[in-house]
């Protein structure tokens, strides 16, 4: 049970970048390269609201949030929006994540750093296995986000409308949708998302620099394995990486951890292409 538990909270983590890169992909059919490395800023933020600057905890989060939020937001404007080309904002946000990752080597150094979490660091009994209370945090976080997401698009009018631009962009113009808008407000809900989330995610990870390649990788897998577009396929997706990763590393060992990741990655895209959770549809042009 430790051992799934464990696998639970780093699914969940690969999730919660799945999640992020949902968010720009339904409202603009863009994928956020840099989704990751905009979590890792808020990690490395988290550390120095908590540690270098001492101040309390909710304070860090608010800021945290508001920085990765701006930064998300001038994205966005540099590095999306001045592109037509859909194909060639890939190899923006990549710019921008390559950017971030200098950055943050700057600023933070290459060392990883310790992130304390909010309810301590001591581990629990958790139903006949081990926990640490940033583990459950994040399997709860992970859930409650999905569940959050899954009722604003089905219950409010703002997410309904980010519906219709998923589903047809130009459709949603000719009856009056703020396209433009709703796609830059997904861009900034996603860092603001990812600024908050780096207060659960540092503790369990630490603080370093290179967090945000190797998160964007496996979230990327989550998000191709529970589908495009589909919230609970992110979850679902992550949680199947977390289980495999772990599950891999224990009884074949860490040289199969990526095999056997991308081993699962080919098998759903041979079985179900468009992922778990997706649905590919014919649409008459």
């Amino acid at each position: 049970m430790t051992l799934v538990l464990g696998a639970l909270a780093v699914g969940a983590i690969y999730a919660i970048v799945a999640i992020g890169y949902n968010i720009v992909f339904i409202s603009s059919k863009t994928f956020n390269f840099a989704q990751a490395q905009l979590m890792m800023v808020g990690a490395f933020v988290a550390y120095s609201g908590l540690v270098s600057w001492n101040l309390p905890w909710v304070v860090v989060l608010l800021i945290a949030g508001a920085i990765v939020a701006v930064v998300a937001g001038l994205e966005e404007r540099i590095a999306v929006r001045p592109v037509r080309d859909p194909h060639n904002i890939l190899v923006t946000t990549l710019g921008v994540s390559i950017l971030l990752d200098g950055a943050a080597q700057l600023i933070w150094g290459t060392q990883p750093l310790t992130v304390p979490f909010v309810a301590g660091d001591r581990a629990i009994n958790v139903l006949g296995g081990r926990a640490y209370p940033v583990e459950l945090a994040l399997i709860g976080l992970a859930c409650l986000l999905v569940a959050l997401i899954v009722l604003f698009t089905r219950r409010t009018k703002y997410g309904m409308a980010l519906l219709a631009i998923a589903e047809d962009r130009e459709a949603a113009q000719l009856r009056g949708i703020n396209v433009r808008a709703l796609a830059f407000a997904a861009f900034v809900a996603s860092g603001l998302l990812a600024g908050f989330v780096g207060l659960f995610v540092g503790p369990a990870t630490f603080a370093v620099s290179t967090l945000g390649a190797s998160l964007a990788l496996k979230g990327f897998v989550a998000l191709a394995i529970g589908g495009f577009g589909s919230f609970p396929g992110a979850l679902v997706g992550g949680i199947v990486v977390g289980l495999v990763e772990v599950g891999a590393a224990r009884y074949l060992g860490g040289d199969f951890v990526h095999l056997m990741i991308f081993a699962l990655l080919l098998l759903v895209l041979m079985l179900r292409p468009a992922g778990l959770f997706a649905r590919a549809k014919e649409r008459m042009v």
